[in-house]
């Protein structure tokens, strides 16, 4: 009776926080006041960001390859690293929205609006970032659950059911993480 209940109570937290961080998310990008830290500093997380994506993609089919090669510790290395750079990505992630307005892709002079000539000349570009970037950002937010439970069946050496969940989440992670890449280089050039 006890085991069930703890099982119950890490669902319920799962899935707690994974309503949560959304909703964290969108109201510091939606929030009318950006919260002021003196120097600027946070202008650089843009680009923290970029590179925590790059290097969880890395490590994600690096964790990949350790397990197909019978490799399980290195696996478990990987993906737990894996796992605290993400932690690491949403921490920057919600610091800079909530503390810088957001940049628009295509807003050369950097005025925070997507003027009638900047978006002629950036074209049917700015159709293909919105397509990544809304991917993105919806398998963001669809993926956090099932992350969160491969961890914990993980954890748990619940592994039949670790292999069950990790064959849909793996795919998606890295697709969040990569598409975080190309959207990064396709705003970096707006940041600024």
């Amino acid at each position: 009776m006890t085991e069930v209940r703890l099982k119950g109570k890490h669902t319920v937290t799962i899935m707690v926080v994974s309503v949560i961080i959304p909703l964290v998310v969108a109201l510091l990008l939606f929030m009318p006041e950006k919260i002021n830290l003196s120097g600027g500093w946070s202008t650089f997380l843009p680009h923290l960001n970029g590179f925590l994506n790059t290097l969880t993609s890395g490590i994600l089919l690096l964790g990949y390859i350790f397990i197909k090669n019978g490799r399980v510790s290195q696996h478990k290395i990987m993906m737990s690293s894996a796992f605290v750079l993400g932690t690491v990505f949403l921490i920057s992630y919600i610091t800079y929205h909530a503390t810088t307005a957001s940049t628009i892709f295509g807003d050369s002079n950097g005025n925070g609006i997507l003027e009638l000539q900047e978006a002629a000349g950036i074209g049917a570009w700015r159709y293909i970032y919105l397509a990544i970037l809304v991917s993105h950002i919806l398998l963001a937010i669809i993926v956090v659950p099932f992350v969160l439970f491969a961890f914990y069946y993980a954890l748990t050496a619940r592994f039949d059911m670790h292999r069950k969940i990790v064959r849909y989440t793996l795919p998606v992670w890295l697709y969040v993480s990569v598409s975080g890449v190309v959207v990064y280089l396709m705003i970096s050039p707006y940041y600024n």
